[in-house]
């Protein structure tokens, strides 16, 4: 079911870095091709594209007043919810956004010179759309995943995509949008709702940023559209990396293994240890496990073309690995976890010790759970408030520090060939007001 790679032979620890090199091959070309098509012609028709897309690739007719979730639909889906689930909703909103809270940032001013002022300021983005993927289940959690940090950061209009379902939208869904702050929320998807929010619809506003997961399609139209508008990550499929030892519970990572297996055909899964006999236990719970899973064709497909089970030499190179995989999430699930904490470099989130799954993330516990994917982990980072926000220079010269400093500006200027730049400076070193 996994395959094997033992570090302690030569051969196979090539062929593990060579795939761990290899293994994102960016965006296939064919859909590529076809997400730009889609984009065109949803800039140049509007609607009228964007209506006969979702006709076309999700079986609903629409028309500008259907392709709107109204305030009735919401009050309709809180009378017909599970109350438990409404509340368990809530519980879970309050713990993002009590995380986020503290990502918060208000700038900062300082003096410099002669009375000169320097500092960075602090603007919300206007407009964001967050997409949430149709699929086979509600991500109910990535509503309020997306929403909320830009809620905490003062945007001020959240626009929601969310694919149209024949049988009408999950009534989670819409609660959790309007617990998460959600302003708006269309009933597209695919690469269709990604034009529509980019460059904007005689129904669908434009917005300044995009967020949110998606197939293929929705990651290749978000990297054409960007510079249009700016977006999160182009995000790959889920993935998990599990660093275990011989005191660990094979039927824990075998369940935590298949929590992500369970995502899509193209998840991939690692267990990394230095025991080659809870290898062989996990496999076999992973083997028990399947039988009674709902999704286990899906999970069973992932594992066998990318789960991968590494048998290293000590907890040492077990990090050294795990950081080159840059996992989405990782787990230390072993004796003394967090003193191995310190030694991870590159990771989207870290769930340390035996009782912190993956799940937990997911759902519950705050941390977010848009995460960077395929090793993009090594330069990239969960999402948070600060995609929502604007940084903006604030720079004021006096009088006296622009005399005292500058005939260096204007030698720099003149250094790099650029005389306009050193007279916009000269011409001010003879001034007697302040201006």
């Amino acid at each position: 079911m996994l395959k094997i790679f033992n570090t302690k032979k030569v051969e196979e620890k090539t062929a593990l870095y060579r795939y761990l090199k290899d293994r994102n091959s960016g965006i296939d070309p064919v859909i590529y091709e076809k997400a730009a098509r889609i984009i065109k012609d949803v800039k140049d028709q509007g609607d009228r594209k964007l209506f006969e897309y979702t006709l076309e690739f999700d079986g609903v007719e629409l028309d500008a007043k259907s392709l709107i979730v109204t305030d009735d639909m919401i009050g309709l889906a809180y009378e017909k919810a599970d109350p438990e689930m409404i509340d368990i909703i809530k519980r879970a909103a309050g713990n993002i956004r009590t995380y986020h809270e503290k990502q918060l940032s208000k700038g900062y001013m300082y003096q410099q010179g002669n009375g000169s002022v320097l500092g960075q300021m602090i603007r919300p983005l206007e407009k964001v759309g967050i997409y949430i993927p149709g699929g086979t289940a509600p991500l109910i959690s990535s509503v309020l995943m997306n929403a909320i940090p830009a809620k905490l950061a003062g945007v001020g209009k959240i626009i929601m995509a969310v694919p149209p379902k024949k049988e009408g939208l999950s009534k989670y869904l819409l609660i959790a949008a309007r617990e998460a702050g959600v302003d708006e929320i269309y009933t597209m998807g695919g690469a269709q709702a990604i034009a529509a929010l980019a460059y904007g619809t005689k129904t669908v506003p434009a917005v300044d940023k995009i967020t949110g997961p998606g197939n293929a399609y929705v990651a290749a139209a978000k990297k054409i559209v960007f510079g249009v508008c700016g977006i999160d990550m182009i995000a790959g499929p889920s993935e998990i990396c599990i660093i275990a030892d011989n005191s660990s519970d094979p039927g824990y990572i075998a369940a935590d293994l298949l929590s992500q297996a369970e995502h899509d055909t193209d998840s991939s899964v690692y267990l990394i240890t230095s025991d080659k006999t809870l290898i062989d236990k996990v496999m076999d719970e992973i083997e028990n496990r399947l039988l009674n899973l709902e999704r286990k064709e899906i999970a069973k497909k992932a594992l066998s073309d990318n789960g991968y089970a590494v048998l290293v030499n000590d907890m040492d190179e077990a990090l050294d690995i795990a950081n080159l995989i840059a996992p989405e999430h990782l787990e230390l699930v072993m004796d003394e976890p967090d003193k191995y904490v310190s030694s991870v470099t590159n990771a989207g989130a870290v769930f340390v010790g035996r009782y912190t799954p993956e799940a937990v993330g997911d759902y519950y516990a705050g941390a977010n759970h848009v995460l960077p994917t395929q090793g993009t982990a090594r330069f990239s980072s969960p999402l948070g408030v600060y995609d929502f926000i604007k940084r903006i220079s604030y720079i004021k010269y006096s009088r006296d520090d622009l005399i005292e400093q500058g005939e260096d500006i204007i030698k720099f200027a003149k250094k790099e060939g650029l005389g306009a730049h050193a007279a916009s400076v000269a011409t001010r070193l003879g001034e007697n007001d302040d201006r």
